[in-house]
Parts: structure tokens; sequence; C-alpha cells
């Protein structure tokens, strides 16, 4: 018997990576924006008398962007005053892979990997709600003025009007970051592998060498910042003192379209316990800043196993 595929259901099946993908980008969480794809599917199957199939990828990224909208609204009213984004967590590159490449020409990719970095989402967040989403619609998916009033009910002078002050705040923000390279030159590798040795051997003065003089370490969603190449190798050597987490077991991953690393610990257990995903940011031949999410779940996430046998 001939089974027969719903069209709105082969729809969002088709749509649903670069869906999440957009949803992370307004949310910049990855469970948030887990949630709001299935709140997604869910408003789309409501709302299935005006599905067009002729035109369905609009139709999903109009109901995903006012599922955000309304979720970023929500945060703002719970969230405490500060610029702090204590809810962004990583995206792991082997799912950013899944999504299909709009375009080859290797401007269009590196615009599309600098636009899921950490420190772009972070500033991101600084953003209100529909200015987030225009320049999100415009500057990352491509979408005229015209396209983006249409989509978030408004006209195109205030779309334009939004698009200039948001990217005003951006440009502000991002000011003198570092830019992340598309490929690791041989350096950069080299540069990584000491930088596992010195985590896993807790060598204080190894890893200080590799440090940018004013690196920087982060670890969201706690409010601790090291800030300056000595303040994080006190916290490194913190690590290695009777009572810290170290020693380290590291395998090397990728989030944001950045280089990680996966922690594991015997910290309080005998095995090689998941701890922790770390994303670098690296400046020519240093590290320039170490984000570092303790959070479980992540091993999940990044597909990875809770012990690791070695």
């Amino acid at each position: 018997m001939e089974t027969t595929t719903d069209p709105l259901e082969e729809a969002f099946e088709r749509h649903r990576r670069e869906l999440h993908v957009h949803c992370y980008r307004m949310l910049a969480s990855y469970d948030d924006a887990e949630d709001a794809v299935q709140e997604s599917f869910l408003r789309a199957w409501r709302s299935r008398e005006s599905f067009d199939g002729d035109n369905a990828r609009a139709w999903l990224y109009r109901i995903a962007t006012n599922v955000c909208l309304d979720r970023s609204r929500a945060r703002q009213r719970r969230a405490r005053a500060g610029t702090e984004v204590s809810w962004l967590t990583p995206y792991p590159d082997t799912l950013l892979d899944q999504v299909p490449a709009e375009a080859d020409e290797p401007d269009q990719v590196y615009v599309a990997r600098e636009t899921i970095e950490l420190a772009f989402l972070a500033a991101l967040q600084v953003l209100p709600p529909r200015q987030r989403a225009t320049l999100l619609l415009t500057d990352v998916l491509g979408w005229s003025a015209a396209e983006s009033a249409r989509l978030l009910d408004s006209s195109v002078a205030a779309v334009n009007s939004a698009l200039q002050r948001a990217r005003a705040t951006l440009k502000e923000r991002l000011a003198g970051r570092p830019r992340i390279a598309v490929s690791a030159s041989d350096e950069q590798r080299a540069l990584l592998e000491r930088y596992v040795h010195a985590w896993e051997s807790t060598d204080v003065d190894g890893f200080t060498a590799l440090l940018k003089e004013d690196a920087v370490m982060s670890m969201p969603p706690w409010r601790q910042w090291y800030r300056g190449r000595a303040a994080v190798a006190a916290f490194f050597a913190h690590t290695g003192r009777r009572g810290g987490h170290a020693p380290f077991r590291i395998v090397p991953t990728a989030a944001n379209c950045q280089p990680a690393c996966a922690f594991y610990s015997r910290w309080q257990s005998p095995e090689w316990r998941f701890h922790s995903v770390q994303l670098l940011t690296l400046h020519e031949d240093s590290i320039a800043a170490m984000t570092s999410f303790v959070m479980p779940q992540l091993a999940s996430v990044f597909d990875l196993p809770a012990v690791l046998h070695v």
C-alpha cells in the first residue's frame, strides 16, 4: 500500500535544521531554539489552512520568527538589568553542517560562519527583538527590505530604520574583535595541540605562553570573568591545586564555527566524566578568548560519551 507524506510535514522536515539555526541566532540558546522549533511546528499545524506549498520556506520562517519574538519579549521581562547573556550556549558544527548551503561563493560562506560565532550572538542579544529579527532576515538570510517587512507585518521604512540602528549597535560592540579564520592554519593547529597538552599536563607556564596579553576567559551562565594573561593563568593554576578539577582529558570538537574542546574530569570520580565544552577564539599565534560551558546536557547535544574510556 502506497503511503503519502503530508506536504506540511515534508516542508517542515526539509527546513527544520535551518529553522533551528535561525531560532538559535534569535535566542542564543540551543535548548531554547529546540523548544522554539517545536512550538513553530505546532503553530504551523494549527494554521495549516493558510499553508502555501509554493512558498513554504518563507511561511515557516514567518512563524518561527514570531515564536522567537514572543520568547524574546518574555525573556526580557524576566531578565535582570545588565548586558550579560547568561543563557548563551554553544551549537555543534556537526549540526551546522546539516544546513544546506544557499550558494558556494566564498564570501557568502564566510558571512554564514561569522554570524554564528559566539561574539556575534552575544552582541545580537543586546538588540531589541525586532531589530534582531530584521538584521537576521536581511543581513544573514539575504531577504529584501520588502520581504522582511511582509514577514514582520511592518513597513519598508520601519525595516530600514531598524536595520540601520541594529547595524550601528553591532559595529560598536564588535569593533576590534579577532576575526576567526574559515580554516585553521598549520600554525594554529599546532597551537591547539599545545593548548590541549597544557591542560592535560597542568602545565601552567606552557598554558600562559599561549595566551594573548589581553586574553579573556568566561563561563556562562556564571558571572566570573578573567581578563588578562595573569588573571587567566591564575585561574588555570587553581584548577591544578588540591581540590581543583584537574587533571583533564580533552576531546577536540568544534562549535559555532570555532575550535572547541570537550573536557573530561576525574574530580570526585574514578572515571573520566564529561565536564564541559570550551570554545576558543584564536588570534594569529595565541589564544584570545576561552568560553567554557559547564553543562552536563551538552554531552548529548555534541553526541559525546558521558564517560571517556582512555
